[in-house]
């Protein structure tokens, strides 16, 4: 038995750094994870294909981990970085995409998305309870992940 929780979240921010330099940061995959609390390990498994495996959350009697692998592609010219969800690996899907902006110089805007399903052991009956905790986690690591990258790049403007 099984829960699949669906998550989509969208964030915008402008930092100080420039372009190029949030670019570089978030075109590259494990610079980019470095960021994102609670990452166990994350593995190159084939060009621009990374395998995430969470760590657990939770208490001793109910747990989560979450593992998923996405394909990553990176477009300077058009400012995105996007992921799509490779099948078969770990229990979620995630896709997304970041549109990086530059501010004339000044600044640089960004906006993140993401969505997926992630899909929990547990029992039909326990989903009222369980999905509640799977997207608060989900958001507070997003956020959490928002708050080192703008602090990596010198603030909100």
């Amino acid at each position: 038995m099984t829960i699949s929780v669906q998550i989509d979240l969208g964030y915008e921010f402008e930092v100080r750094a420039k372009f190029d330099e949030v670019f570089a940061v978030l075109s590259d995959v494990p610079k980019s994870v470095s960021h994102f609390p609670k990452v166990r390990k994350l593995t190159h498994l084939d060009n621009g294909i990374y395998q995430w495996e969470m760590q657990r959350v939770g208490t001793p009697q109910i747990h989560i981990q979450t593992v998923y692998a996405c394909q990553y592609v990176a477009d300077k010219a058009r400012g995105t970085v996007r992921w799509t969800p490779v099948e078969g690996v770990g229990n979620a899907q995630v896709r997304g995409h970041w549109k990086i902006t530059d501010r004339h110089g000044r600044s640089t805007k960004v906006a993140f998305h993401t969505e997926g399903t992630v899909t929990v052991p547990f029992p039909a009956l326990m989903k009222p309870v369980i999905a509640p905790l799977v997207t608060s986690e989900f958001e507070k690591l997003v956020e959490k992940y928002i708050a080192n990258l703008v602090e990596t790049f010198g603030g909100e403007v």
